[in-house]
């Protein structure tokens, strides 16, 4: 038999081919869940006249199960009559209501045989509003039109997004991991609305979105660090849609959410990165969304702990946070991380209250936004877990990796990674970081072996306690060198980040992609730019391909490297519209209308050493 699958946003076609005489049947399990968990109340119902089958089912997934799980309706419909079948458990046909039993609950469907091959298609249409909703889908993208359109409108689909960047040079191998990349940066989030505009919301009511997309899936612990940059820059409706869809999450369920799913809070992860989606998104010029609401959702969060029996976990630990100004170990987990991510939300929030043109909240949160600071131990040169009188917590392994310290008697104060993988986390605040070491020369020096000194292995088991590029908490650490007046090892360490973390095999990633994450830093990275996210600024890297047009609102921007060679890392100089820039980063504004950023390529490895740091 050949299975052959395509889709529109709500729909998924299959095609099966059976070979040679055969009595063709095929079975819908209803109940079925993937990743050994579990569903309940599904039901199926045969409609044998329509040719169609039709049902609901309540899934717990791994995010859903956090919130009492995600009801799934669903049609589908087949290119022929059944000529048998039969439902578990009993019969469930058109003259009999669906039931809702334990076990699973199934549809087994029989065609007519045939001495030659059989081809079956069937339509299958999903809401999560209505059966009724589901067949609107199905009718609205579907309808008559035939397997083959279908899978050319896709492709089309997928073409138009691979068309935002277009890329001439480098090898083929770096061609199809750059398109590779940009594939899956858009695989999610989800658009959660049906064709009519219905969603379930956050309050669990019926909704219709209106002028916009509803999303949800939002990996934002994840995706705020490079995937909703990349939106921002090549799919701005997108962007503006999501953003839309949190401050509707807001309204209907109470707060900004950290990691929605479906129609719930999962509350994975820590921090309030939606703050830094919104702030950035705003800095950037996205309009046509309440900005208002959101800031004042963000301070609400930010200034005090979100009450007891509250669907969002908030910011766990604020009180403490912002008594101590660090979050103190002991009285809770992962303090280090948690006072890092608290402190890089603030700084967005600082930023876009200055846009607002709300002067006291700009400062108050710019101060929040340097709490960081406070962790930080002179002595061992490390940020450090602090108890809440102040003292240092002992003993203190800078380079276990969490993933190791079984029981986490030793890592509890830092997620996903060691110590040392934290020691970078306020790229935005760079200069302020590296004030914090005993030397400029000497943050680059430790920041260099940082690089050297981890495996070029690709997906290794264990990361060991360096740079990983497969996690999200020391990803953007290789363009801190350009704060410390060295791009050129900002150039040297992303090229070897390309060259060495991303593959065209099966195993192409150095870790899980969370949301597109990676993905994005790919494509960033080979564009020769990297966002500093909640903020409108771009660190400028290294360009990977000749020639790269960026599909933009207004002009296309157009990057080129000149007397690119597929090994040359090294820059001499980078010109803007012909003119010469004296910095390594630009801002958005720059580039959002189009033009040429030039990148002259040189062979030696030390252009660029005294570019003038960012601010």
């Amino acid at each position: 038999m050949l299975a052959e699958l395509t889709a529109t946003p709500r729909v998924g076609l299959h095609r099966y081919t059976f070979h040679g005489p055969a009595t063709p049947h095929i079975l819908i399990d209803a109940s079925n869940a993937l990743g050994g968990r579990r569903s309940s109340e599904a039901t199926v119902r045969v409609l044998p006249d329509l040719r169609e089958v039709e049902g609901s089912v309540r899934t717990f997934g791994t995010f859903a199960g956090r919130y009492g799980g995600l009801k799934v309706y669903f049609v589908a419909r087949f290119n022929q009559p059944f000529a048998t079948y039969t439902t578990l458990p009993g019969d469930l046909t058109s003259t009999n209501p669906p039931a809702a039993a334990k076990g699973h609950v199934m549809a087994d469907l029989g065609f007519p045989a045939s001495d030659c091959d059989s081809l079956i298609t069937l339509s299958l249409a999903i809401s999560h509003v209505s059966i009724a909703n589901a067949r609107d889908n199905l009718q609205a993208e579907v309808g008559d039109r035939a397997f083959d359109e279908i899978l050319a409108a896709a492709q089309q689909a997928w073409e138009e997004k691979l068309a935002l960047i277009k890329v001439q040079g480098g090898t083929e191998r770096q061609r199809t991991i750059f398109l590779t990349a940009l594939y899956r940066a858009f695989q999610m989030p989800t658009v959660f609305n049906d064709a009519n505009g219905d969603y379930i919301g956050f309050d669990r009511q019926i909704h219709r979105a209106s002028g916009f997309r509803y999303f949800t899936d939002l990996s934002l612990w994840d995706t705020f660090r490079t995937i909703h940059p990349l939106y921002t820059l090549i799919a701005p409706d997108d962007q503006r849609d999501m953003v839309i869809s949190l401050i509707k999450m807001l309204e209907q369920g109470g707060w900004l959410p950290r990691w929605p799913s479906g129609h719930g809070y999962s509350n994975s992860m820590l921090g309030t990165p939606a703050d830094i989606v919104i702030a950035e998104s705003y800095l950037k010029g996205l309009r046509g969304f309440d900005v208002d609401k959101a800031f004042e959702a963000m301070r609400r969060t930010a200034l005090a702990p979100t009450p007891p029996g509250a669907l969002f976990s908030g910011r766990e630990g604020v009180d403490h946070y912002l008594t101590r100004h660090y979050c103190p170990a002991g009285v809770m987990d992962e303090s280090v991380s948690r006072t890092f991510e608290f402190s890089w939300s603030d700084s967005s929030i600082s930023l876009l209250a200055e846009a607002l043109g709300r002067p006291q909240e700009a400062a108050l949160f710019l101060e929040h936004s340097r709490y960081y600071r406070n962790l930080w131990n002179t002595n061992t040169q490390y940020f450090q877990p602090r108890a809440p009188q102040g003292t240092f917590v002992e003993p203190f392994k800078p380079l276990l990796l969490t993933y190791l310290d079984w029981g986490g008697k030793l890592t509890r104060d830092y997620v996903e990674g060691s110590a040392l993988q934290w020691r970078w986390g306020a790229p935005y605040d760079a200069g302020g970081l590296i004030s914090l070491f005993k030397s400029r020369d000497y943050f680059v020096s430790e920041l260099d072996q940082f690089f050297a000194r981890s495996s070029p292995a690709l997906g290794a088991w264990n990361p060991g306690p360096y740079y990983w590029h497969g996690n999200q908490p020391d990803i953007h650490a290789a363009y801190l060198f350009n704060a410390a007046g060295r791009p050129d090892l900002t150039r040297k360490w992303a090229r070897w980040i390309m060259d060495n973390k991303y593959g065209d095999s099966y195993d192409g990633l150095d870790g899980n992609d969370d949301g597109g994450t990676l993905s994005a830093w790919y494509v960033f990275s080979a564009l020769g730019l990297y966002p500093v996210a909640g903020s409108d600024k771009y660190e400028l890297g290294t360009p990977l391909f000749e020639r790269a047009e960026i599909r933009l609102k207004g002009k296309p921007l157009l990057i080129l490297a000149e007397n690119h060679a597929p090994n040359r890392s090294a820059v001499s100089k980078v010109l803007l519209n012909d003119t010469p820039l004296d910095r390594t980063w630009i801002r958005h504004a720059e580039i959002e209308q189009g033009g040429v950023l030039r990148f002259v390529m040189s062979s030696g490895e030390d252009s660029g050493k005294t570019s003038t740091p960012g601010p």
